[in-house]
């Protein structure tokens, strides 16, 4: 039986699959590490309401806690104190296992480092999310072969990723965090690898894929980067310093 049939949906909320449903809230979110004698917190008590279809950019200096937060979001660590929902499901005090279901089901993640697998091709490592899923062969590779079209990349699914430029294999990777659907489609600092005009390229497959419905949070601190998204959040010692979200065709 699925672990998530069995977490608590939040009370109150509109989760769900229409437009304009929440797809993550925080309330008084804590994440404390403790190095020997000296405790870091690393979140003083962050409260986040995130709704389905936005594209937020979550900014901050090195050691604000921004990618503590996006870790935590993507559920890929526990925090200290608080409460988190992902799309309607309460995901602080989960366990491994749960939260690893969590992961696969409703989170896409890009990083900018790709993380493909080097002696794959470009359709297996696109179906990987699917191999423990029960579907079949063909209907995965079916899934991956519409994904990699959909990132412009119809004409290199059989290519390695030694074969492909950075800008390929990023798509790829984006493919890749499309294939179950998720709810949230999480980046990290997806551009960090590649030249300035490869990164606009990317940044412009993002604002397609938000216009289409996709949700995407966005970790950098690149401003150039940041400007795609309608909204920034700027994390500074470990408490949101700003919330912004721009009218319609203005600029941040």
């Amino acid at each position: 039986m699925s672990t998530l049939r069995s977490l608590e949906p939040l009370r109150g909320t509109t989760a769900g699959n229409g437009h304009g449903a929440e797809i993550i809230r925080t309330k008084g979110l804590q994440k404390n590490y403790d190095l020997g004698a000296e405790t870091v917190h690393a979140l003083r008590g962050i409260d986040l309401l995130i709704k389905r279809n936005e594209y937020v950019a979550v900014m901050g200096p090195s050691g604000s806690g921004k990618s503590t937060l996006m870790n935590l979001i993507g559920c890929l660590d526990t925090p200290t104190a608080g409460d988190y929902w992902l799309n309607g499901q309460s995901v602080a005090e989960r366990s491994e296992n749960e939260l690893a279901e969590i992961r696969n089901r409703e989170i896409g993640f890009v990083f900018q480092t790709f993380n493909l697998l080097a002696r794959a091709t470009a359709l297996h490592n696109v179906e990987l999310p699917l191999i423990y899923s029960g579907m079949s062969k063909h209907e995965r590779q079916d899934r991956a072969k519409a994904m990699l079209q959909r990132v412009g990349l119809a004409d290199r699914m059989l290519h390695k990723p030694t074969e492909l430029s950075g800008g390929q294999r990023q798509r790829v990777a984006i493919a890749r965090a499309l294939i179950n659907d998720p709810a949230l489609l999480l980046a990290d600092e997806p551009t960090g690898n590649l030249d300035t005009q490869t990164g606009f390229e990317i940044m412009a497959l993002f604002d397609r894929l938000q216009h289409e419905g996709q949700t995407i949070v966005l970790v950098t601190h690149e401003h150039d980067i940041a400007v795609h998204a309608a909204r920034q959040i700027h994390i500074r010692d470990g408490m949101i310093e700003r919330d912004e979200t721009r009218a319609d065709g203005a600029s941040f």
